[in-house]
């Protein structure tokens, strides 16, 4: 079958749809991973149909996507499935949709509300948090990108509703448990080979799913394949350190940006990369940073062009996650699959992926860890992670996906 996707915004209510299309995708903020797994399901899968929200104001697209999606979406025989993330309200569109109640239903959770991190927590918002409940409750299956995802939100649904005054339901974490799978969030992990520089090609970094070229074949890539950049890349000199997350209080910049400029305190030479998207509020200390370490930065910002991004994580060393709060780390596994060497945070979703030499458990570690590999490059340069990358890619867990979203 065929299928026309389309991706309305709030000016373009009449959107067509191909009646023929299947599986119904909603993603009512269409930004970062959620935009990521959109596209991929809707250019991998053989019937589709897809409604998006640009990713501006999440606050009010978790208020009040399921209104707009209710008179955006047109009605359809043909729809089997209906898959959407939990920014959106699944309760009350299926209550606004008769229609669409009838379809099964698939909740992805890329983060979960319960969970999330906030400065204090009078600051948290009851309502989201119980939205996301409310949608587990009418949804038919309900998938999480980790099992750290998923163990913090059904853990935490007793004391989330504690907080209510009086007349409190029980038993709900043990409703939505049955329902509750993990499904690792797809990366679509590109052929990489022609941008990496000779040190890593010859270490033996990760080749794409499936490819079957050689070892020596890869030793020295033919002269049309390789990135021009890429191979002016030294084996020798300063450590690259890349940092790849959303400018954003919830990535810890605070504490990155406070160990580079210890280092730098120190007289190390490091070279650094600064990327991911940025939003409307940018922390104070990315404006108070730069001029510190401009003497020391390759890359400022957010590349919108994905092979300047992959181009910049093939040539670092090192990838550094600080975050306190992530449910997956799509920039990490991205990174690695370009060669870096992971730093991540003893914590949150990284142990479930990440063996223990990779990880930190306080500041004071990483900045340890960071200052001996500014001092030996080359321990980094050399060293063969051990994190395969390819069981996180499309191809590996694609099969599961399409079962996910048979009727």
């Amino acid at each position: 079958m065929t299928s026309r996707e389309t991706r309305p915004d709030a000016g373009d209510m009449e959107a067509q749809v191909t009646c023929s299309s299947g599986v119904l995708l909603l993603e009512a903020f269409y930004g970062g991973s959620h935009r990521q797994l959109t596209d991929l399901l809707s250019a991998q899968l053989d019937s589709c149909c897809v409604f998006t929200l640009p990713a501006k104001k999440w606050h009010w697209r978790a208020r009040t996507s399921a209104l707009y999606f209710s008179q955006s979406v047109p009605p359809c025989p043909a729809y089997r499935v209906l898959f959407c993330s939990s920014v959106l309200n699944l309760c009350e569109l299926v209550a606004l949709r008769p229609d669409l109640a009838r379809l099964k239903k698939v909740l992805y959770f890329h983060e979960n509300q319960l969970a999330y991190p906030v400065r204090k927590d009078q600051d948290r918002d009851f309502q989201y948090g119980y939205n996301q409940v409310l949608s587990c409750l009418v949804a038919d299956v309900v998938v999480f990108n980790s099992a750290y995802n998923m163990d913090s939100f059904l853990s935490a649904i007793p004391s989330f509703l504690r907080k209510m005054p009086d007349h409190r339901p029980k038993g709900l974490a043990q409703l939505i448990r049955p329902k509750c799978q993990v499904l690792h969030f797809p990366l679509h992990l590109a052929d990489v080979s022609g941008l990496l520089p000779r040190h890593k090609v010859l270490r033996g970094a990760p080749l794409p799913p499936h490819a079957h070229d050689t070892v020596a074949e890869r030793a020295v890539p033919p002269p049309q394949q390789p990135g021009p950049e890429s191979l002016e890349v030294s084996p020798v000199g300063p450590l690259h350190i890349v940092w790849p997350h959303r400018w954003e209080h919830d990535k810890n910049p605070e504490m990155f940006f406070s160990t580079m400029l210890k280092l730098k305190e120190e007289g190390l030479h490091f070279l650094l990369s600064v990327l991911g998207e940025t939003f409307t509020d940018v922390p104070e200390v990315f404006v108070q940073s730069r001029p510190v370490l401009e003497p020391h930065i390759v890359h400022w910002g957010f590349l919108s062009s994905k092979e300047d991004y992959i181009r910049v994580l093939c040539q670092a060393d090192v990838v550094v996650s600080t975050a306190a709060h992530e449910f997956f780390g799509v920039a990490m596994l991205e990174a690695v699959h370009c060669g870096c060497y992971p730093l991540c945070p003893n914590a949150l979703v990284y142990p479930e992926i990440f063996p223990e030499e990779y990880l930190y458990s306080t500041p004071q570690q990483l900045h340890k860890r960071l200052r001996a590999l500014c001092k030996k490059p080359q321990v980094a340069r050399t060293h063969l992670v051990q994190v395969d990358t390819s069981t996180f890619s499309w191809d590996f867990l694609k099969e599961r996906y399409q079962s996910l979203l048979i009727s």
